[in-house]
């Protein structure tokens, strides 16, 4: 059974909705042989990252970056993870006040560094998730669940 690593950083209601929305969509039924994991980024280790065939990153944009608990995670997991999982799938979304544009520079910057392949568009939002969006977001993680199946 393939593996979906869902990390992510989630500490406000707008956040909260995207995220049941990406889990929503990993977990629909019609997706076979795929687990869903979530951790949140501080809980999330090199060995929850080695141990997935795919990964799905949720954030806040804060201060014009992502959040200080995505990074974090990035900064657990680069080296040890770097030359294993050269290759793997990803997807990710971000919710900002009002600008995303650095969250989704670092995101994007240090995900080419690891060599990670982009599996879906990012959702990025800013203001209130609408419905559009929480369905971009279900669609996400269908998209990144359904691209493990065997």
């Amino acid at each position: 059974m393939a593996t979906l690593l869902i990390v992510h950083h989630t500490p406000s209601p707008n956040c909260q909705a995207m995220f049941e929305a990406v889990v929503s969509g990993a977990s629909d039924p019609e997706i076979e042989g795929v687990r869903a994991v979530r951790v949140p980024a501080l809980a999330a280790t090199a060995s929850d990252v080695l141990a997935a065939d795919g990964y799905l990153l949720g954030t806040p944009a804060n201060l014009g970056y992502m959040s200080g608990a995505l990074k974090h995670f990035f900064d657990q997991v680069y080296y040890p993870c770097l030359d294993a999982t050269r290759g793997r799938p990803f997807g990710y979304y971000v919710h900002g006040g009002n600008d995303v544009t650095g969250a989704v520079r670092g995101i994007e910057s240090i995900t080419t560094g690891l060599g990670w392949r982009r599996a879906a568009e990012a959702v990025t939002v800013t203001g209130v998730p609408g419905k559009d969006d929480i369905e971009k977001c279900w669609e996400l993680g269908a998209t990144v669940a359904a691209g493990l199946m065997g």
